[in-house]
């Protein structure tokens, strides 16, 4: 079995507005780990349908409103210098919120 560099470790999402289940096909191990636990828990959602030889997984999803796509606007100069600030004052374990 030959390495894969990061571009090779691709994630595909396959998903439409019918019934049928989302397929999520990855390579991404935080991504497998994630659903794998949450496939464990919650087996009437989420299955591990495969997995491959290169460290890939196949799930489907059968309930998408569980799944979403996350997208935040660039941070401002001014809000990376507060949390610089915090992190340095309260490290990343602190109690302090900003």
């Amino acid at each position: 079995m030959e390495k894969h560099t990061k571009k090779d470790k691709y994630t595909e999402i396959y998903y439409d507005q019918s019934d049928a289940p989302m397929q999520i096909r990855t390579h991404d191990l935080n991504l497998i780990r994630r659903l794998k636990a949450f496939s464990s828990d919650y087996p009437e959602i989420c299955r591990l349908v495969e997995e491959d030889q290169n460290n890939g997984a196949y799930f489907e999803v059968m309930d998408k409103s569980r799944v979403s796509i996350h997208v935040t606007k660039p941070y401002s100069t001014e809000r990376r210098q507060r949390q610089s600030e915090w992190a340095k004052e309260y490290g990343l374990k602190g109690n302090h919120r900003l």
